[in-house]
């Protein structure tokens, strides 16, 4: 393909809050090749099985002020690609921007070549270089793309993806009919350098954090715990060198919250004809941010969950994490407008939208809540019984782990699901693999955690899955949890996949937000070894969070068969693990190749958050296909340069 000069469009194109999108703009391509429509993301949805994307660099006005962005087809957020499952796409990417870059294909199964990870699937996208990324629908839903190349994610360079399923859906029930769709991309935006706020980060971990507790804070709990108790506490925090109000790193202090590219001052509007039924395709694309996503005076119905179809849920409001992806179903009856609120995680921002038959017409736009202080649950001293404390969010019976923490014994022997008795499950051990050395228990710490990277570990970690979470777990309304759902399909008689593993991975998650240090077990990637899985082996991975934040877990290219006990599946991509919270999933080793394994908070991930993965046939010499002779590059006579993922 050849190659063009970089887009630049208007600055007008780019008032506060609204990033439109260019794609195809000079481009050249026919019809047969692309049809593009404006869709109500501001984004154009591109359809067809051939696609141009060209990355490059624009200046945006998103707050006001005019910054630098790095764009796909000039746009933020970039083209929605509409796909077709079983269809063999094609996707040219050209890299007009003055790094290497790259597109990862969030949640898509693919050769690994084709994955989009420089360093591991292939060198990245050299300036003036093509890449063609050319695989074979396998699935069908709601997804996204991005940069996997230094902090070119937290830029711009994102979009979504819609999978339309291969034949009409078998289950036609009037519960999962939507008259049609609407892509809700939520995202954050800084007009600081990226690379400035993890400097920041790495000096002042807690510089974005504007919650601070005050001295008006202390005086409250003396009235409401008296003196003794609330001095007791803060000496807690205060030697361990935590704050309790530390529930996001990077703040609405330097963030924009948004929705479909535009600010909350724009306010992204959706018409709507009363009756109709709306499938609302929820994608978290943002860096750092968790949302608590709502509608006043609307019910949600997910019938989705990271492009998998679950069980039908009714709900109120849910948490968002990053890099996941919820389909819901709205149905709209009243003539009048409804505000489309999600919130972040530590209340310092939001995000609005309107739903509305009338452009006239317009909506209250809530409060946000007050900070939720940290507590003893989030330290990982024990989890919260809510089925206990009859919490209005908590439909679900909750799932005892107890069980699973393999207390006093070297393997799980018990009836794991409760359908069956399982056999014994081994913890895998590698003593070249310092991930992996011998334990008695999930939650015993390897000696790799007593070292400078890792500031605290969980005494007492527990099944949280039917826990909405800090600041949800007191809504007078229904809040949807992993327990809540369940894979369309899957039953304990008849699972989705094996429930059966051959081996178990523990690996903790571990930090010191002071030093702001991420890690694996207190290995930063750096000093890791990669995790060996065999080809088609069937492996337990039991997470347990030793810190006090909250992380998204996405392993590429396999599925993560989150298990929510009695033989209940619920199939991700990105797995979602509160502070003090231990859980697992099953992995299907199906696709030969190295995988990334990360965290999806970007800056996590960037100081060390992250893990090789690789699939092997089982013998001592891993069998995995050379990444060069499986890319395709336009060179242009440019070498690769490597690039650190």
């Amino acid at each position: 393909m050849k190659t063009q000069s970089q887009i630049s469009l208007p600055r007008r194109r780019f008032v506060q809050g609204l990033a439109l999108g260019a794609a195809g703009l000079g481009l050249g391509l026919n019809a047969r090749q692309l049809l593009a429509s404006q869709g109500h993301t501001g984004a154009p949805t591109l359809t067809g099985d051939t696609f141009h994307l060209t990355l490059g660099g624009t200046d945006v006005n998103i707050t006001g002020k005019t910054r630098p962005a790095t764009t796909i087809n000039g746009g933020i957020p970039g083209p929605t690609l509409r796909w077709k499952e079983g269809d063999t796409i094609t996707l040219k990417v050209t890299n007009l921007l003055p790094e290497t870059s790259s597109i990862h294909w969030h949640g898509i199964l693919l050769p690994f070549q084709m994955d989009g990870v420089p360093g591991l699937s292939f060198d990245g996208i050299a300036p003036g270089e093509t890449f063609t990324y050319r695989f074979t629908v396998k699935q069908s839903g709601t997804y996204w793309y991005h940069s996997h190349s230094g902090f070119q994610e937290q830029t711009g360079i994102y979009g979504a993806i819609v999978i339309d399923p291969r034949e009409a859906a078998t289950h036609t029930e009037a519960r999962y009919h939507a008259d049609r769709d609407e892509v809700i991309l939520l995202s954050d935006w800084s007009d600081e350098d990226p690379q400035h706020i993890y400097a920041t980060l790495k000096k002042l971990s807690h510089y974005y954090n504007f919650n601070e507790r005050t001295v008006f804070d202390t005086l409250s709990d003396f009235r409401n715990k008296g003196v003794i108790e609330t001095l007791k506490d803060r000496q807690m925090w205060n030697s361990m060198r935590m704050s309790q109000s530390d529930l996001a790193d990077v703040t609405g202090y330097t963030y924009t919250y948004l929705m479909n590219g535009q600010s909350p001052a724009n306010n992204w509007t959706c018409r709507f004809k009363p009756g109709e039924r709306i499938r609302l395709r929820f994608i978290n694309a943002s860096a750092m941010t968790f949302f608590d996503i709502r509608i006043p005076g609307l019910d949600m119905t997910v019938v989705a969950m990271d492009g998998q179809p679950v069980n039908p849920v009714n709900f109120h409001e849910c948490r968002l994490g990053v890099a996941e992806t919820l389909d819901v179903i709205v149905a709209p009856k009243a003539d009048q407008a409804y505000t489309l609120f999600a919130q972040s995680i530590d209340r310092s921002g939001f995000v609005r939208g309107t739903l509305t038959p009338d452009a006239a017409l317009s909506a209250a736009v809530p409060d946000m809540d007050v900070p939720p202080p940290l507590g003893h649950t989030e330290m990982g001293m024990g989890a919260i019984n809510h089925q206990a404390s009859g919490h209005h969010s908590m439909g679900h019976q909750s799932m005892s782990h107890g069980a699973m923490d393999h207390d006093g014994m070297k393997m799980g022997d018990m009836k794991h699901h409760g359908t069956s008795p399982a056999r014994p499950v081994p913890f895998a051990v590698d003593s070249n693999n310092p991930d992996l050395p011998p334990r008695d228990s999930a939650i015993e710490h390897p000696a790799s955690e007593f070292g400078p990277g890792v500031d605290m570990r969980a005494m007492a970690p527990g099944d949280m899955l039917a826990d909405p979470g800090i600041g949800l777990r007191d809504r007078p309304w229904k809040v949807l949890t992993y327990a809540d759902m369940e894979t369309l399909g899957s039953t304990p008689d008849n699972p989705i996949d094996s429930l059966q593993a051959d081996r178990e991975i523990v690996l903790h998650l571990t930090g010191n937000m002071d030093r702001y240090m991420w890690s694996f077990n207190g290995i930063k990637f750096a000093d890791s070894v990669p995790l060996e899985l065999f080809h088609h082996e069937r492996v337990r991975i039991t997470l347990v969070n030793d810190t006090m934040m909250t992380h998204p877990i996405h392993l590429h290219g396999l599925w993560s068969d989150l298990e929510l006990g009695n033989g209940k599946l619920l199939r991700k991509h990105t797995v979602t693990v509160k502070p003090g919270e231990k859980l697992s999933y099953l992995v299907r080793a199906d696709a030969l190749g190295r995988w990334a394994y990360h965290c999806h908070l970007l800056y996590h991930m960037e100081a060390g958050m992250f893990r090789e993965v690789r699939v092997v046939d089982g013998s001592n010499t891993p069998s995995i296909p050379d990444t060069q002779t499986q890319g395709m590059h336009d060179t242009h006579g440019k070498d690769h340069g490597g690039h650190r993922s």
